[in-house]
């Protein structure tokens, strides 16, 4: 009897341990896309963009304060407004070059990092690396150094850059995509009047002995540090879990999302849309180049080489342009950042449009934008003019950047989404190196005229390569889009 009893209870043991190791129903991928798709803008939702958007806010600053330290540098004798040869270390157009080409490695060799590593990680760590970076390069006296350096933060950039555009493309819901986007630019934007504002203050001066221009720096590293508190309450991304077949972690954050949603929707959620299911294993360099992407690939590696010179060629160079025009540099610092405060809000006339009209039109009408208002701005006299131009111009640059922001990684699926944002967007950095170069003989040899005529003819190409090759995206899953 105490065998038998032995026995069964043996027998017990092992039907409670299989059913506890019965594998539950784990969500498809394309579930686990449907179900974030649905779920409405609560606080919650719009919180986590917020984080992410804010992590992108001292990228921007890192990014464009190029322009608003080359006083200070050309002040100190560090470099020089003009380029001694086409390609010459010591002038303002190689400092310029040395981010873009770090931003260029970046994104085209370590644009994969987030594909493979997770969206999470390559968010905190590339932070990191351009913060050491910002920091070694504020206590630089030599052009070699200094441009060394700047190299090396532009790498952690272009890395970061990219993780935070597939990041909220994947959390964010399809009814809200256009307007995260146009969230995220408009805070990331407001890193500019800031810059100006600082600059403004500390540039013209050496507080403490310290050059104004290396407090702007070590200013905006060191502030950078505070992301890291902020990553902790951002989710590593359920479809780039689901795409690595990590379904249980997959559905953990989903459903965690789904409660905190819910808890602050006050009903319960919509139901899921039927999804088209991502074909199966991992993604490849190559398929960006087959099928449905190559289109779409060619269109962008266009798009990309052709934006950066109106985008940057104004961003990067007002001061510059605004001294030769016969501005001071005191009273251009002053103008740079009255225009500068405009920044955040180009972003913010997106939101009106971000799902209301379709993506591909609006990066269309600010490219033809720019063209127009940056002739305006060449051929202004005087103060009000100058910022009128100047601030129209920045609307419709600020406007584009957001607008293509949240255009490419929609054209992608999950698997390859960082690596072919990273590859496309390389080209803009690769642009940029040269552009530098370029419009600094533009600007010697034909005034700011020739700049913005130059800056015209690259909107006409971004115009028509968008018109003509752009896919619709506006209302479509991800996952839609992809196929």
């Amino acid at each position: 009897m105490g065998s038998q009893g032995s026995l069964i209870g043996v027998a017990a043991i092992a039907a409670e341990a299989a059913r506890v190791a019965r594998p539950r129903h784990l969500p498809t991928a394309s579930e686990i896309g449907a179900r974030l798709d649905r779920l409405p803008a609560t606080r919650h939702v719009w919180f986590l963009i917020i984080c992410l958007s804010l992590g992108g806010f001292f990228e921007f600053y890192d990014l464009f304060f190029t322009g608003y330290v080359a006083p200070g540098l050309f002040r100190e004798g560090i470099l020089t407004p003009t380029t001694p040869g086409l390609f010459g270390t010591s002038g303002i157009a190689s400092f310029i070059a040395a981010l873009f080409a770090g931003l260029f490695i970046g994104t085209m060799v370590f644009g994969f990092v987030a594909d493979r590593f997770g969206r999470r990680a390559i968010f905190t760590f590339s932070l990191l690396a351009y913060t050491i970076c910002s920091v070694a390069m504020a206590f630089q006296t030599t052009a070699f150094g200094l441009n060394l350096w700047r190299f090396l933060a532009g790498v952690g950039i272009g890395v970061e850059l990219v993780t935070i555009d597939t990041y909220i493309s994947e959390l964010a819901p399809i009814e809200l995509r256009g307007r995260a986007f146009a969230v995220n630019q408009a805070i990331q934007f407001s890193a500019v009047p800031v810059i100006a504002f600082l600059a403004y203050a500390l540039v013209p001066l050496d507080p403490l002995g310290l050059p104004g221009w290396r407090w702007l720096v070590l200013i905006g590293a060191v502030s950078a540090l505070f992301v890291w508190w902020l990553r902790r309450a951002v989710p590593e991304s359920p479809r780039w879990l689901a795409a690595h077949g990590r379904l249980e972690e997959a559905e953990r954050i989903t459903a965690a999302l789904e409660r905190r949603v819910q808890a602050e929707y006050g009903k319960a959620l919509p139901p899921p849309l039927p999804h088209p299911a991502p074909p199966p294993g991992r993604g490849r360099f190559l398929e960006m180049f087959s099928g449905v992407y190559r289109n779409r690939t060619i269109m962008l590696v266009i798009f990309n080489i052709f934006q950066t010179v109106g985008f940057y060629g104004f961003a990067n160079w007002v001061p510059t342009l605004l001294i030769s025009q016969g501005v001071d540099v005191t009273r251009s610092l002053e103008y740079t950042f009255i225009i500068a405060i405009a920044s955040p809000f180009g972003p913010a006339l997106g939101y009106l449009l971000a799902d209301r009209a379709e993506r591909k039109w609006q990066i269309v009408a600010a490219a033809a934008g720019i063209a127009i208002f940056g002739l305006c701005f060449a051929g202004a006299r005087g103060g009000v003019p100058l910022i009128i131009f100047g601030v129209l111009l920045t609307l419709a640059s600020n406007l584009l950047s957001y607008a293509f922001h949240a255009y490419q990684p929609e054209l992608y699926p999950t698997r390859i989404r960082a690596m072919a944002v990273g590859f496309v967007y390389s080209w803009s950095r690769l642009s940029a190196v040269f552009t530098a170069f370029v419009i600094a003989f533009f600007l010697g040899r034909f005034g700011t005229t020739g700049v913005f005529t130059l800056i015209a003819g690259s909107m006409l190409i971004v115009a028509l390569a968008i018109a003509l090759m752009g896919p619709r995206t506006r209302d479509l899953p991800l996952e839609r889009i992809s196929q």
